[in-house]
């Protein structure tokens, strides 16, 4: 039995990775992209923010990185074995979520996989987080609109697994740093509303024999394929 707790074990337990071409939607600063081409895949990126970018390519000369964003994306048809939205779709705007879904679509070859990792709002981390910003209505629309695009017929979703993140930081402030790294705008809120969140944090937080702050975020994937592919067999087990 295969336990599953990160994307990189998710991926893994949907095939090989060596040799695969993968696009990695809202790529971040790189870190997953470093993970995929260690296993030997051909990695691609993108994402909206410039020095997000900037950095992803010093973290993995070896990956091919593009500011774009998920609703318009700058490939030709069938380019990617694999596309991967990784807490990616719920920053996308309301409005172009379904356009970013089907983007992918046109992207996959036809027996690739559209791979949507997100973030449920439940958990100790997003009620810290949502202190900062709260994504209640964000997350929910993600759900949504993958939804729509499945009851329509534009994409067509074979499976759905859960797992939790376990987070541990020393500090209020290491947990505030990590989130504003992965957007930079909630900086000015917690600048101005420091001393307030950082008693929340705490309040949230749970705490491991060292001290540590521990924050748990449960996690939802869901795994699509064109419409016009047939489903096939399931020859993985998952522990989850």
């Amino acid at each position: 039995m295969q336990s599953i707790d990160n994307p990189l074990a998710v991926i893994r337990s949907l095939g090989a990775i060596d040799g695969l071409r993968i696009l990695d939607v809202g790529c971040g600063s790189g870190g997953l992209a470093k993970q995929l081409c260690a296993a030997g895949a051909i990695v691609s990126g993108i994402d909206p923010e410039h020095q997000a970018v900037k950095a992803a390519a010093a973290t993995v000369p070896s990956a091919s990185f593009t500011i774009a964003v998920a609703e318009s994306l700058p490939f030709e048809p069938s380019s990617f074995d694999r596309v991967l939205m990784v807490n990616t779709l719920h920053h996308v705007p309301q409005s172009g979520m379904f356009a970013a879904l089907i983007e992918a679509m046109r992207v996959l070859t036809p027996d690739g996989m559209l791979i949507v990792i997100e973030p449920t709002a439940s958990g100790n981390f997003f009620e810290a987080l949502r202190l900062v910003e709260d994504e209640t209505l964000v997350r929910a629309a993600a759900q949504t609109a993958m939804d729509a695009a499945d009851a329509g017929g534009s994409i067509r979703r074979v499976r759905t697994l859960t797992y939790t993140r376990s987070e541990k930081f020393d500090t209020p402030d290491q947990f505030l740093e990590r989130i504003v790294a992965v957007d930079p705008t909630r900086g000015d809120v917690v600048k101005q509303r420091h001393r307030s969140i950082v008693m929340a944090i705490e309040a949230a937080a749970q705490s491991d024999a060292e001290g540590k702050l521990v924050f748990e975020q449960p996690i939802k994937v869901d795994i699509f394929r064109r419409p016009t592919e047939k489903v096939p067999p399931n020859d993985h087990d998952f522990d989850l």
